[in-house]
């Protein structure tokens, strides 16, 4: 199976936040779209997958439903826009910008996606057939910082997932990295899920 969309447990809780996710892509205020609009990855500067090349996306307003595995309760009602990536096997991608009204609310956003992300397992283990683990792959010295983050969940029908998140700031943009494929942390590419985020807080502006 897809490690994105389950059937049972695992998918019901993303799904719940489907009707707060949808509701983000209005248009934000005057003063955040004085910048330029943030620029995004390229499919060949995700992490090399071993078997199969990426294909990316068009950019498109909103936010991507699989953030809200454990994020869905923070996405505020900002200029929000993101872009997918695939691979003809079981690995994907994705990238969320959100524009912020200042600087201050960027760094707050970001201080409180990491701590959604660090908690996810705690929300997602509610569900008595889901088991979940986190573990911090620390900060990344870029712009005003970015900060990574590995989530294994499992479940009682034998699913399991292993996902990479990053959550990094440029001034009051702030942007969202997220990895996800079949397997536990031992499948996790790190070092280079780091650089892809070097080159996404960098490449924003």
């Amino acid at each position: 199976m897809s490690h994105r969309i389950r059937a049972g447990a695992l998918t019901a809780l993303v799904v719940a936040g489907l009707t707060a996710l949808t509701t983000l892509a209005a248009p934000a205020g005057a003063a955040a779209r004085a910048l330029p609009s943030p620029a995004f990855l390229s499919a060949s500067q995700l992490p090399p997958h071993p078997s199969s090349s990426w294909t990316a996306g068009r950019v498109t307003d909103g936010v991507p439903l699989e953030l809200g595995l454990c994020l869905a309760d923070v996405f505020p009602g900002y200029d929000s826009r993101y872009r997918e990536f695939r691979t003809d096997l079981d690995t994907s991608a994705r990238q969320l910008t959100i524009v912020t009204g200042s600087a201050v609310k960027a760094k707050a956003l970001a201080d409180r996606m990491n701590e959604e992300i660090r908690t996810c397992p705690d929300r997602l283990e509610a569900d008595p057939e889901i088991g979940a683990a986190h573990r911090d792959y620390g900060a990344v010295a870029v712009e005003e910082g970015a900060h990574v983050h590995g989530l294994h969940t499992w479940t009682a029908w034998g699913a399991t997932d292993v996902r990479l998140m990053s959550v990094g700031r440029d001034g009051r943009t702030v942007t969202v990295v997220d990895w996800a494929q079949m397997g536990d942390f031992s499948d996790a590419p790190v070092p280079a899920f780091k650089r892809t985020t070097t080159t996404a807080v960098n490449k924003l502006y």
